[in-house]
Order: structure tokens, then C-alpha cells, then sequence
């Protein structure tokens, strides 16, 4: 059958292989109701003849967008970049678990100025389901939507009682961890950097303390909430190390945070780790190119960023799911 020289549709596609509408529609679809020998006909045909699935009409059909929506919250620190090194890895393993599913990826920044941000993402129709990087200071506001909104997994800390899905690393186990490392190597005058009103943060700066209250009076805390953008990290603990700073060893709640300490340890004329031993929280690609190499507690976030898009798209499906934490891993390097 000759087509004009255009672009076919599906009506051509089904005079082509003279059958009906629907069928060649349930054939492409993979439906099992055609046999398979019609849909292998129909899509080597559909091949043949450069015949090109209306997408937009398939999803307004299905009312699906075929788009997922990542957003990342900076409600508790609004001078984060996207060019965060955590955020930068995370974002990339997203990307490709999201296009290996065959869906776009809506990326959002969003700074919260009221309570429906996050309402008004998920009733624009441009989204089919949610992944939220880190709850930030904005638990509240996802516990509410999650019980309206069920496609919508978060990375970020596993609270008890909580209804909203997350998947993320065992912060507080994470952090006792690499704490009982600088403990078991002598060091005594502990610090913990970073800021606790992140639920992750909170949890790794509990998993600190947990290891210093076991390992007895004889261990000496201190706690600093720091930026966690590079430069203003690096500020704070610059004017911190202007005075002698009686500590030995750094507890960081993060990469970012424990690369600045050892920028500002070193132009203030201290050793890592003679002088006082640095630890991180993420392991991220810059972390074994410090120096000295960073020690660090690793969180899998290829691992993690597939998870949350399996849990996804079965809650997209209507499968039940629950939240997961990941066994958090120490990197041994040269600064602890």
C-alpha cells in the first residue's frame, strides 16, 4: 500500500497491516492479547514504514507526563548550589536510572517561602511521580503531601512513625562508626561540624556523641553548626583556628565541610593528621583527590538513586513499599 510522503500515524500503520486501530495499538503496546506473531508483524512493519508513536497524545490519553520531578529543598540552607559535589553525583545517578526507565527528568531548586511549594509541584501536571533530595528543615510539609501524593520517594533520614518513603544511609550508625575510628586512634578532644536542623545531620552529630559517651569521660566534645557551601565553611573555621584550637580530631557531617577544615587547618599551619585528623560524611569523587585523601564514611548513592526509582515507579503501579536505610561503609585515607 502506497502512504503519501508524510509522516504516518497509526490509522496508516493499521491500513498497512490490515488490521484495526486498536490492534495495532495493543501490539505496539506490548499487549499479550495479540499474538505474537501479529505484534511482531505490526512492529517490524511500524519499522519499516518510519511510523513514530504520538507521545503527547498517548500521555494526555493516559493522563501520564512521562516526566519525573527531582527537587531539592534548601529550606535550611539557601545558599547551596546545584554544583555541590553530593548533589552533582546524586543528580547524575537519577538521570540515568530515570532515563533507563524511559522517562525525562524536571529538575527543580526550590527555596520554600510558604507551605505549598511543594502542592504546587505536584498539581502542575507536569509530573507523573516525585524524588526528593534531603527533607532540609521541610518535614512537616512532606509528611502532609505524601498522604495525598504516594509516588514520591525521598533520600534523606528514616524517621520513626514517619508515612512519607525514604531511602538513605544509616546516618547515626555512619558517624558512630567513623567517630569510634579517631576515638580507637587516640584522639581525645573531638569535634563535631555541621548544621543539625537537616534530619540527616541531626542523626550523624547523635551517632558522634554516641561513640564519645561510650568511650568515657576522658573524651572532650565540642560541636560547631558550619555552612555547608564550600567557601563559607571554609570562613567560619578560619576565624575558629585564628585562636589555638584545642581539638585533634574533626568529626565532619560532611565532604564539603571536612575538605574546608583541612584548607583552613593547613593555611592556619596544622597538620592533618599529625595535628588534628579529619573524617567526612558521603564519599564523594573529589574525596580521594584531597590532601592528604580524605577518610570517610562512603553512602552508595548509585545504589540508592536506583532504589528510589524502583520504589517509584512500583508505587506508580500501585505496589505497596516502605522506607530503606543502607549500611553506611568507612573509607580509610591518609587525613584519619
Amino acid at each position: 500500500m502506497n502512504i503519501p510522503n508524510r509522516t504516518i500515524n497509526m490509522a496508516d500503520l493499521a491500513k498497512i497491516a490490515g488490521v484495526s486501530v486498536s490492534t495495532v495499538s495493543r501490539a505496539l503496546a506490548g499487549n499479550e492479547a495479540i499474538t505474537s506473531d501479529t505484534r511482531e508483524r505490526i512492529s517490524r512493519l511500524a519499522q519499516e514504514h518510519g511510523y513514530r508513536p504520538n507521545m503527547q497524545a498517548r500521555n494526555l490519553r493516559l493522563r501520564r507526563s512521562q516526566s519525573i520531578g527531582v527537587v531539592l529543598p534548601l529550606g535550611h540552607q539557601k545558599d547551596q548550589h546545584l554544583t555541590d559535589p553530593f548533589f552533582l553525583m546524586m543528580l547524575g545517578h537519577l538521570a540515568d536510572a530515570i532515563s533507563d526507565k524511559g522517562y525525562d527528568m524536571l529538575l527543580s531548586k526550590v527555596i520554600p517561602t510558604d507551605e505549598l511549594w511543594l502542592d504546587r509541584l505536584i498539581d502542575s501536571g507536569r509530573i507523573d511521580g516525585l524524588i526528593i533530595v534531603g527533607q532540609s528543615n521541610q518535614t512537616e510539609t512532606i509528611e502532609r503531601v505524601s498522604k495525598r501524593f504516594a509516588p514520591m520517594v525521598v533520600w534523606g533520614a528514616c524517621m520513626p512513625g514517619q508515612n512519607h518513603i525514604s531511602v538513605g544511609t544509616d546516618n547515626r550508625l555512619g558517624a558512630r562508626l567513623i567517630t569510634e575510628h579517631l576515638i580507637g586512634q587516640g584522639r581525645r578532644r573531638l569535634m563535631f561540624l555541621g548544621d543539625p536542623s537537616a534530619p540527616e545531620i541531626k542523626q550523624r552529630e547523635i551517632g558522634f556523641h554516641d561513640a564519645c559517651a561510650a568511650a568515657g569521660d576522658d573524651v572532650f566534645v565540642t560541636t560547631m553548626a558550619i555552612d555547608l557551601v564550600a567557601e563559607n565553611a571554609y570562613t567560619e573555621l578560619s576565624k575558629f583556628f585564628d585562636e589555638p584550637a584545642e581539638i585533634d580530631g574533626i568529626v565532619a557531617a560532611t565532604d564539603v565541610i571536612a575538605m574546608s577544615a583541612i584548607r583552613a587547618l593547613s593555611d592556619h599551619g596544622l597538620n592533618v593528621p599529625s595535628d588534628v585528623a579529619v573524617t567526612g560524611f558521603d564519599d564523594v569523587a573529589l574525596a580521594s583527590h584531597t590532601i592528604p585523601p580524605l577518610t570517610t564514611v562512603k553512602q552508595d548513592l548509585e545504589a540508592g538513586a536506583r532504589i528510589m526509582i524502583e520504589k517509584l515507579f512500583g508505587l506508580l503501579d500501585g505496589k505497596t513499599t516502605g522506607s530503606l536505610e543502607m549500611k553506611p561503609k568507612i573509607i580509610m585515607r591518609g587525613s584519619a
